[in-house]
């Protein structure tokens, strides 16, 4: 396999990590699966369980490792998903925090499969970073789950 990105993420699952990267590759553009290695028998997991999937997302690299109970994905690692809109915002919403998925705030939400995302629109850095609008964004953020560009641009001036 040729290197194509030197550093990437590998992210532990106890056994749904190929579900879980089939499921995230369906919802971005330019993504897809990369590879996928199989426990052989006698190994940790049963034969023909994904062992480590290889996978992009808008051509970012990713590992998804099933690796069994030793360890959970939690709130202290999680992907950003910056969307042009929101008619972006709402379907990665919906598709992430369905079946199973559960709503946080300040537009982080963690999947079924216990990953946590952000999903906030392009430039919400430099709206945070405008000195005179900069606090009023932060507090329109704050109480907000699943993020309203229409709120945030109303409290601009």
């Amino acid at each position: 396999m040729t290197i194509t990105q030197r550093i990437s993420t590998c992210l532990w699952y106890d056994r749904d990590g190929e579900d879980a990267a089939r499921f995230y590759v369906s919802l971005f553009p330019n993504s897809k699966i990369i590879s996928v290695n199989r426990y052989g028998e006698g190994q940790m997991l049963p034969a023909g369980v994904a062992m480590l999937t290889r996978f992009s997302l808008d051509g970012t690299e990713f590992a998804a490792l099933n690796g069994g109970p030793h360890y959970k994905l939690t709130e202290a690692a999680s992907l950003v998903a910056l969307c042009e809109d929101q008619k972006e915002i709402d379907r990665l919403w919906d598709a992430l925090t369905a079946n199973g998925g559960r709503e946080s705030q300040c537009g982080w939400l963690k999947d079924r499969f216990g990953l946590s995302w952000q999903i906030i629109p392009e430039g919400i850095d430099k709206m945070m970073r405008d000195p005179e609008n900069g606090a009023r964004v932060f507090a329109a953020i704050m109480p907000m789950r699943k993020i309203d560009i229409a709120k945030l641009k109303a409290v601009c001036n």
